[in-house]
């Protein structure tokens, strides 16, 4: 198969749209800003999924659904809330057509305007709210954890498959308790589940940390984060986790009965990833060549390709290869048997490095005749000659072994390119030259961010948790500060 991807060096932001599209992950829809996600890519996502339910139900958490419309009231009842999403809205405001009396269409209905317009959901805190409202009287009814698997939609003007579209799948859990500090402590443990899933599933190592005021969540007074680097030296924010007090609660009249038998506001959390990961995925790993996937995440972890000619060759090698996989389905590996007929082993061998398939077995007439299989793996292209009685075990090595290898290798190379500077000069060079993160001193104000994101694009992606207390100066400002944060250009 011929492969005509750009080359990261040359155009990454390209070079990624290619490789998202030619490996069959997702393509553009007839509706501006929306994606088609294709069978191959949608298998991808419904292994972290499946991954993510099980974390979060093993926590205690249950999974509902809440409706896609919100009345536009209801919006409106937190302000800083509304403020944050009013520009990203679709609003429903009429419930049907007609058609036009001059014959030149569908129009819509003017006679059927809503009574009150509804606003298609960008996030589900104020409809999930006024349902717990009718939930909760008393502590008895707390904690509530619940998580749900949605849609969402939020007009973006410039979008990009996967990292931004007007429309995208994700989780929201909202969880309702008693007092703030568990509810700090939810907010604080569904952070360390999404980076756990991170570096363990997505071999993704992230930076855990807390957004400063100007980066929060709308109508959060916390927001904890998990911070990706990609390898043009761009952030990536990968999953956010809040910290609402009782905002939602006094907005929608949300209160209990304590045990003393007080009316207290309820304690909120909320939390959320997306099929941005996907994007954080692709771009985390993968080469010129196309995909590199994790194991824990590829849809065909091993695939089998025979090289035969004549129908009694293929035949002989599909009798060999059986055993091999039943035995490695019955250990849980998805394996693929490639017997296509209308293709050359050269182009599968192509296609399944396009589409990052960690795992490549060949056998031929010699290896028939010498009991053996030609085993390559993806992340680094190696390849070896393995008899077929240690296949196995061998298959099961390079599984965790491609897993480890492609998180150290996105663990160096973001180690690399966290540069700790010490004035607005220095940190200029390294931005414009290096990227990555840098590390600098902040003086604390809304003020200073803005002038160093309007100056250079860079935005403080998070004030990481295990951030030395360092005695300092703002590189802007020259005021005192007594911890570095992390800046970085972002997606």
């Amino acid at each position: 198969m011929s492969k005509n991807l750009t080359k990261r060096s040359e155009d990454y932001s390209k070079w990624y749209n290619d490789l998202v599209v030619q490996a069959d992950l997702a393509e553009n829809s007839g509706v501006r800003g929306c994606m088609v996600i294709k069978p191959y890519g949608y298998a991808i996502w419904e292994k972290m999924q499946a991954a993510l339910d099980k974390m979060f139900k093993e926590t205690g958490h249950e999974n509902a659904y809440f409706p896609l419309f919100i009345p536009k009231s209801y919006l409106s009842k937190e302000a800083s809330h509304v403020e944050g999403f009013a520009k990203e809205c679709a609003v429903v405001t009429h419930y049907r057509l007609k058609n036009a009396e001059d014959g030149s269409g569908i129009i819509v209905d003017p006679d059927a305007k809503l009574e009150e317009e509804l606003i298609v959901r960008p996030t589900s805190e104020t409809i999930i709210w006024d349902t717990y409202r009718r939930w909760i009287q008393s502590y008895r009814d707390l904690p509530i954890l619940i998580n749900q698997w949605a849609n969402v939609v939020r007009w973006e003007m410039r979008t990009r498959l996967f990292l931004r579209t007007a429309e995208f799948l994700w989780q929201e859990g909202h969880t309702a308790h008693a007092t703030e500090k568990e509810a700090i402590a939810e907010a604080e443990q569904m952070m360390h589940i999404y980076a756990d899933f991170a570096e363990n599933h997505m071999a993704m190592p992230v930076v855990k940390g807390v957004k400063t005021e100007t980066e929060r969540f709308a109508g959060a007074l916390e927001t904890y984060c998990i911070e990706a680097l990609m390898q043009d030296g761009k952030a990536l924010q990968a999953g956010t986790s809040h910290f609402l007090g009782q905002n939602f609660a006094k907005a929608f009249d949300v209160k209990f009965a304590t045990k003393e038998g007080t009316q207290e506001y309820v304690w909120a959390s909320s939390w959320g990833v997306s099929t941005r990961l996907m994007g954080a995925l692709v771009m985390t790993h993968s080469d010129d060549n196309g995909l590199v996937l994790p194991p824990k995440l590829a849809p065909i972890q091993v695939v089998i390709v025979p090289i035969y000619k004549g129908e009694d060759q293929l035949d002989a090698i599909a009798e060999r290869v059986a055993p091999l996989l039943k035995e490695l389905r019955q250990k849980g590996i998805s394996v693929k048997f490639d017997d296509r007929d209308s293709y050359k082993p050269g182009f599968k061998f192509a296609e399944y490095e396009l589409k990052g398939v960690p795992i490549r077995l060949a056998i031929g007439q010699r290896d028939m005749e010498n009991n053996t299989f030609e085993v390559a793996r993806r992340d680094t292209f190696a390849k070896e000659t393995v008899n077929a009685d240690a296949v196995i075990e061998k298959i099961e090595f390079l599984l965790e072994d491609i897993q480890n290898n492609i998180y150290k290798k996105a663990l160096d190379y973001r180690t690399n390119h966290i540069t700790e500077v010490n004035s607005y000069d220095e940190f200029k060079k390294v931005l414009e030259n290096k990227g990555g993160f840098i590390s600098a001193h902040w003086d604390g104000s809304k003020e200073t961010e803005e002038q160093i994101k309007n100056d250079t694009k860079a935005t403080i992606r998070c004030i990481p948790l295990d951030a030395k207390q360092e005695e300092g100066v703002c590189i802007v400002t020259g005021k005192p500060s007594s911890k570095r944060v992390l800046f970085a250009k972002a997606y």
